[in-house]
């Protein structure tokens, strides 16, 4: 758990010593370069190797491009000093990238979705496997490198088995457990390179296990849920399970397990956001696909049948989702306050002032008196949590 702290407060009360505050700003100045440094590095590898590969359009430039980078890179490492130890990694990762983006591609060219998918996934994980093994037993110094080739085998390997899943047109559950197992992948892949990032992208399959995504149109980004009450309970349990893992584990996988409790707590907030504005029948995505399996693909028919199926199936209205998420947000802040959660803490925030601002707009832009009770509550709310904190404190 990473506090903050106001040093030149801490040191005019004399809690800290110069040489203490000295010593913290120092190591979070290190932890904030060095971040800076990684991101900016990952980011010119990665997109040094993939426009290599569509540049080139070649297989076999591809191939002796990218083992020409890689010999050079394993050359540097093996023999440079720390000093261009950099580049060398930098030379052997692009090298790396482009041989396997590079055999990826030139499979989906040759051979058909659904083999050539299996085939990517059965190299990422010999990939993969190789990569780990490298970073278990291997010297210190291509850590780095060992570390990255193995997130190239993971990626190649789910990257494969999607594309197999979609040649093959796996739906419903055996799909729900395809993106579990994606889900998985990426959790554990975080926590073997100790990369937070990775785990938190662990989110985005796990949430598509209820077809809860993303969509992009022309300069327009979109969420969507579905199923947005059983994706909120799905992102509540995650919320639930990564709090209790964080408390009950080392640091390091307390980390982990911390940064996907918060994920899901993004998620599930954007569930709560679109409960509001549209409210949800639960269950009418597998309603509808059923409807239209039985039907065929003509959607003739279909709204007259959706009013009929939703006269007896349970439907939440958008104000009681409105209501609902307001008090989750005040209950969820004030715990987190009172936890030190900051991170927990800061979503709530935002996502309380989305709330408000949707809802004023939304809901209660032409009721006046909606502000004048949602006020006078804040302020008893407010004392209410002031004293409770003082207790338990």
């Amino acid at each position: 758990m990473h506090y903050v702290v106001n040093a030149s407060a801490m040191l005019a009360e004399g809690v800290l010593t110069p040489g203490q505050i000295k010593v913290i700003r120092k190591r979070s100045r290190e932890a904030m370069v060095m971040l800076a440094i990684n991101t900016l590095l990952c980011s010119g590898i990665l997109a040094a190797a993939l426009g290599f590969v569509f540049y080139l359009a070649d297989a076999a430039a591809v191939a002796v491009t990218g083992a020409l980078f890689l010999a050079i890179g394993a050359a540097i490492l093996l023999r440079g000093g720390v000093l261009y130890r950099m580049f060398g990694t930098a030379s052997a990762l692009i090298g790396a990238g482009m041989l396997s983006a590079g055999a990826s591609f030139e499979l989906l060219d040759k051979l058909e979705p659904d083999l050539a998918g299996l085939l990517i996934g059965c190299l990422g994980a010999i990939i993969g496997f190789a990569a780990f093994w490298a970073l278990r037993k291997g010297a210190k110094a291509v850590a780095f490198v060992a570390g990255s080739v193995f997130l190239i085998g993971v990626a190649m390997h789910l990257a494969g088995v999607f594309i197999a899943m979609e040649a093959m047109n796996i739906g419903g559950l055996p799909a729900a457990m395809v993106m579990f197992y994606a889900a998985a992948m990426l959790v554990g892949a975080g926590i073997i390179v100790d990369v937070r990032l990775i785990t938190a992208l662990a989110i985005v399959p796990f949430a598509e296990m209820l077809n809860t995504s993303t969509g992009y149109f022309h300069a327009t980004y979109a969420f969507y849920s579905r199923e947005p009450t059983l994706s909120i309970l799905q992102m509540t349990a995650l919320v639930v399970l990564g709090a209790v893992i964080a408390r009950q584990v080392t640091d390091r996988i307390g980390r982990h397990a911390g940064i996907l409790a918060i994920m899901g707590f993004v998620v599930g907030n954007l569930c709560f956001l679109v409960g509001s504005l549209w409210g949800d029948t639960i269950g009418e995505t597998w309603w509808r696909a059923a409807w239209l399996a039985t039907n065929g693909d003509s959607y003739s028919g279909l709204s007259a049948a959706r009013e009929v199926w939703q006269a007896t199936a349970l439907t939440i209205s958008p104000g009681v989702y409105s209501v609902v998420w307001a008090l989750v947000l005040a209950g969820c802040a004030a715990w987190a306050a009172m936890r030190s959660q900051r991170g927990l803490f800061n979503t709530a925030m935002v996502f309380a002032g989305i709330h408000g601002y949707t809802q004023a707009f939304e809901s209660f832009g032409d009721d006046p008196l909606a502000y004048v009770i949602g006020g006078l509550v804040a302020v008893p709310l407010a004392w209410g949590l002031w004293r409770l904190n003082a207790r338990f404190g």
